[in-house]
C-alpha cells in the first residue's frame, strides 16, 4: 500500500488526493494508506483522521448507497455545501451575501424510491450499494421519516406479487396527509388477477393510493399535500420537495423576496409549492410543462377559500419561454427549474422589465451560469441561502434574490 493525503472533497462527496485520485468516505486533510488503479483509491485505511470525522449515525452507512457523507460533522457539511456554491459563483466572477444555511433534521425525508426484488424466501427491499446493483436492506435508516419507514413492508409485499426474480421493481413512496402514496415502476404487466391482488394489498396496508406503471390501481383516500395552508391532490409521481422543513425554508425565502408584489409569475410551478401560498397576497400566473401537475394546482386553488386569482398554462419553458412582452405585467418572478437550469427562460427574464426574481435551484453550476446572465443584463445578486434537505448527501439546493439595478 502507498500513503496519500486527501486534499479536497469532490462534488459527489468523495475525497480527492493528488492525481486526481478519488477516495470514497475520506475527508480533506486526512492521510490514508490505500491501493490505486490510477483513478481511484481502494482498501483505504485512515492513518490520520480529520478533526471533522465523526461516527456515522446509521449502522447501514458503509454498505448502503443512500448517503455519502455521514462520516463528516454537521459543521463541516454546512461549510462545504456553502463552499460548493461559492466556488460555482466564483467560476463565473460572482459573489454574494450568504444567509445561514437551513438544514433538515435526521429522519425527515418524506419521499424515497426503494428497490424491491423477489427472492426464494420472499422479497428484499432497500437501496442499492454504492456503484452497485447489490440491494442493501435498511431497517434502521436514519434518513427517512419514521412514517415513511412503513413503506418497507409494503414494497416487500408488492415485490412478492409483482416483481420477477430477475429484475427489481422501483417503489416510489411519499407521505401524504392521508397515508402512503405509492407508485411502482418496472413491474409485471397488469392483468386481471394482478389488478385484484394489488387492490387487496392497498386495502390491507391502508394505502392512500397505489399506482402501477402510471396507472392508478386504487385510491382509498385522496393523497393530500399542503402547500402553505392549501390542500393539493398531486398526480402519481409528481415532484415534491424532499422534506417539509426544506419546503418551508424555500417557501419562506421566496415569500420574503417577492414581498408585497401584486402580480407574480411562477415558472416551473409544479403543483403549486410556491404559487398557492403566494396567492394569499398576490395574483399569480403559474406556468408548468406537465399538464397533470397544472390541473392539480388549479383544483387546489379552486377549493381553497380566500386566495387571489391564480391563472395557469401548461407550457414547455425550454422550447417556449415566456417572452418580455408576456412578462411585462408582472412585478416579480419565481423560477424553480430542474437541474439543467433554464437558459432560454433566463435569457427572456434578463431582457424583460421584471424588477425582482426569486430563483430556487438544485444545481449550483447551472444556477451560477444563469446568475451570470442576469447580472450581465443589470440584475444584482443580493443574497442567497443554501437549503440542505438532502442531508448527508452531496446534493445542494439554494434560493437566491435578484433585484434589477437602476443602470
Amino acid at each position: 500500500m502507498d500513503t496519500f493525503q486527501i486534499t479536497r472533497l469532490g462534488h459527489h462527496g468523495d475525497g480527492i488526493a493528488e492525481g486526481p485520485l478519488f477516495a470514497p468516505l475520506t475527508l480533506p486533510g486526512e492521510v490514508v494508506h490505500a491501493q490505486t488503479d490510477g483513478k481511484h483509491l481502494s482498501d483505504i485505511r485512515i492513518v490520520e483522521p480529520s478533526p471533522s470525522r465523526v461516527s456515522p449515525p446509521c449502522r447501514h452507512f458503509k454498505s448502503c448507497g443512500g448517503c455519502q457523507l455521514q462520516h463528516a460533522s454537521d459543521e463541516f457539511l454546512a461549510e462545504w455545501k456553502q463552499d460548493v456554491v461559492k466556488a460555482a459563483l466564483a467560476a463565473n466572477g460572482l459573489e454574494v451575501e450568504f444567509l445561514p444555511i437551513a438544514v433538515s433534521p435526521p429522519r425527515s425525508r418524506r419521499r424515497a424510491t426503494f428497490a424491491a426484488r423477489r427472492t426464494k424466501k420472499g422479497a428484499m427491499v432497500g437501496f442499492h450499494a454504492r456503484a452497485s446493483d447489490v440491494l442493501v436492506e435498511i431497517p434502521d435508516c436514519q434518513l427517512l421519516h419514521p412514517d415513511l419507514m412503513s413503506a418497507l413492508p409494503v414494497a416487500e409485499a408488492l415485490a412478492r406479487v409483482g416483481a420477477s426474480r430477475k429484475h427489481s421493481i422501483s417503489v416510489a413512496a411519499t407521505l401524504s396527509r392521508s397515508g402512503l402514496d405509492i407508485s411502482v415502476m418496472n413491474g409485471k404487466p397488469l392483468n386481471g388477477p394482478l389488478r385484484l391482488e394489488l387492490a387487496r394489498l392497498a386495502e390491507r396496508h391502508d394505502l392512500a393510493r397505489l399506482a402501477w406503471d402510471d396507472e392508478v390501481i386504487a385510491t382509498r383516500l385522496p393523497p393530500e399535500q399542503i402547500f402553505g395552508d392549501v390542500s393539493v391532490i398531486m398526480p402519481p409521481g409528481a415532484f415534491l420537495q424532499a422534506t417539509q422543513e426544506g419546503e418551508n425554508a424555500l417557501r419562506e425565502d421566496v415569500q420574503r423576496i417577492v414581498g408585497s408584489s401584486a402580480q407574480v409569475v411562477d415558472l416551473f410551478a409544479g403543483c403549486g409549492t410556491f404559487a398557492l401560498p403566494l396567492a394569499r397576497n398576490a395574483m399569480v400566473h403559474a406556468v408548468e410543462g406537465d399538464v397533470a401537475m397544472i390541473a392539480a394546482l388549479d383544483a387546489g386553488w379552486r377549493k381553497a377559500p380566500g386566495l387571489k386569482a391564480v391563472t395557469h398554462e401548461a407550457r414547455d419553458l425550454f422550447r417556449r419561454p415566456l417572452m418580455p412582452d408576456e412578462l411585462m405585467r408582472f412585478d416579480a418572478a419565481v423560477i424553480d427549474p430542474p437541474r439543467a437550469g433554464a437558459s432560454a427562460q433566463i435569457n427572456e427574464l434578463a431582457k424583460s422589465d421584471i424588477p425582482l426574481i426569486a430563483y430556487v435551484s438544485c444545481n449550483p453550476v447551472s444556477f451560477a451560469r444563469d446568475a451570470r446572465n442576469l447580472v450581465d443584463k443589470g440584475f444584482e445578486l443580493v443574497r442567497l441561502r443554501v437549503v440542505d434537505q438532502f442531508r448527508w448527501s452531496a446534493h445542494v439546493e439554494l434560493v437566491a434574490e435578484f433585484v434589477r439595478g437602476s443602470a
